[in-house]
């Protein structure tokens, strides 16, 4: 939730940070800032909450391993609480300088907790219910970004004098997580698997599977901790350089860049612009802003009770289709409503369907994959690829994008449509379904795909060489020779 919150809280009081930075600017110099490097400040406020997302996804790893997942998550409480000071109090100390510091630390926080949080419920989760817990955050992702549209309406935190209590409100949900999540167990598989807690494991499953019979969910954590006993926990560079995992490292990168570079950012951070470039009147603006909230939570949920029947393939397909069909509708829009009146509230409707494409699928599907397809061996340095790749991704639009927007005018979004639609085919072509699942299984049948992909595109049918998965579902020195007549499947 404060991940969406963070998002979108620097969109309504722009302009009120935007003066408060010239204001201070003034008293201490004399004169004011020109326009250009104004907006150079408000966009660095902007991105290097993603510079701090990125410092986060990096040390995820080092904190998983060492104070489990939800340890993570309850000891990192303190950066909100911190950063929440820091902006709250930045205009009665006129520093504009303890605003950025302040969306930078809220942004480490956000790149911990968009790792750990799908770690902890992908492992707590059964396999039947794990795509359903996997989305789950983004729904709270949106319910953040909505309360921060709300919170911004002027008759609430709107005002000028309210901007600095309004980015400081983070403090209060994190205030109730840290009342609360103490109470709940750590990730059974974090205790089995890296503890070795048997005792510690049972009572965990015990608490999250009141009904259910535990023992074979056991065993399969020690089929897959026998199976890592030689194993220890990878390094980014080790997981990078092992090709028994590559299609599952690529397929993490593809879909983490393309959630990012898909425009979503350039949405939530310049919602108010980009209404405004579409010809919607001023006052009504706040509110056409907050009606996308509303999609958002609804799409979030329509994603979480489907995916479990429709697969995430098809939820991460449909998504960034439909965001590349409106991010170039958007663009037929802007051209066209010089001309055509009715075309801004096309416009209005492309945005409302990037939104609902992004919050349907990619806004959740891509952590809940980066789970699924490793083992616990191999998760912690995926997360931190993927987390980092995201968050270099989400500093590159937001920080570009305002510049992006007066060089390219309406056609910027055609670069956006381009990139939801490459990520679509990568995913139509290259990940396999994986709902209901173990991820011993998911393991197993990217070693099949990459074995036909191999025999396809990487040897001729007279050198074909198969060769055996190891218990990983990796690939061993050791191989069967086919004879050059032998079809290929």
């Amino acid at each position: 939730m404060l991940y969406g919150y963070n998002l979108a809280v620097v969109n309504s009081p722009a302009a009120y940070i935007k003066s408060f930075y010239n204001k201070t600017v003034v008293s201490r110099n004399g004169t004011g800032l020109s326009g250009e490097t104004l907006t150079l400040m408000y966009s660095l406020t902007v991105s290097v909450f993603a510079i701090g997302g990125l410092l986060g996804s990096l040390i995820v790893g080092m904190l998983v391993s060492r104070f489990g997942r939800k340890g993570t998550v309850v000891n990192t409480t303190v950066l909100v609480f911190m950063a929440g000071s820091l902006m709250g109090f930045s205009r009665i100390c006129g520093s504009p300088e303890m605003v950025i510091i302040g969306r930078f630390i809220t942004g480490i926080h956000s790149g911990i907790s968009l790792s750990v949080v799908p770690m902890y419920l992908g492992e707590i989760a059964p396999k039947n219910l794990r795509g359903f817990l996997g989305l789950v955050p983004s729904i709270f992702i949106g319910t953040g970004v909505f309360t921060a549209q709300i919170l911004g309406l002027h008759e609430l935190l709107g005002k000028e004098e309210y901007w600095p209590l309004f980015l400081s409100v983070v403090v209060v949900p994190t205030f109730i997580q840290l009342l609360l999540l103490p109470w709940f167990p750590e990730s059974p598989r974090y205790l089995l698997i890296e503890k070795n807690n048997v005792h510690a494991t049972i009572t965990a499953l015990k608490w999250y599977r009141a009904k259910c019979d535990i023992q074979a969910e056991i065993e399969e954590m020690q089929e897959e901790q026998r199976s890592l006993s030689s194993v220890e926990t990878l390094s980014v560079w080790s997981l990078v350089l092992d090709d028994s995992v590559r299609w599952q490292v690529l397929s993490v990168v593809v879909i983490n860049i393309g959630m990012q570079l898909s425009g979503i950012d350039a949405i939530w951070f310049y919602t108010n612009d980009i209404f405004k470039n579409a010809g919607i009147p001023v006052p009504e603006i706040q509110y056409t802003t907050a009606g996308t909230g509303i999609i958002e939570i609804i799409a979030g949920l329509i994603g979480c009770f489907t995916i479990e029947k429709v697969g995430r393939r098809h939820l991460m397909i449909g998504g960034f289709t439909m965001m590349g069909i409106c991010s170039a509708g958007i663009t037929l829009a802007l051209i066209l409503q010089v001309k055509l009146l009715f075309m801004r509230y096309v416009s209005v409707c492309c945005v409302v369907g990037i939104i609902a494409g992004f919050c349907i699928g990619p806004a959740g599907v891509p952590f809940l994959i980066t789970a699924e397809l490793f083992k616990q061996s191999h998760r912690p340095a995926a997360y931190i690829i993927g987390g980092s790749l995201n968050w270099l991704s989400n500093f590159t639009v937001g920080f570009v994008f305002p510049f992006l927007q007066m060089s390219a005018g309406s056609y910027c979004y055609l670069v956006f449509a381009t990139v939801c639609f490459s990520v679509a085919i990568y995913v139509y072509i290259v990940i396999p379904e994986t709902k209901n699942k173990t991820f011993m299984e998911i393991s197993r049948m990217f070693s099949k795909k990459e074995s036909i992909l191999e025999t396809r595109g990487l040897f001729h049918v007279d050198q074909l060489k198969l060769k055996k998965m190891n218990g990983y579902g990796g690939l061993e020195h050791t191989s069967l020779e086919f004879d050059s007549s032998s079809s290929v499947p």
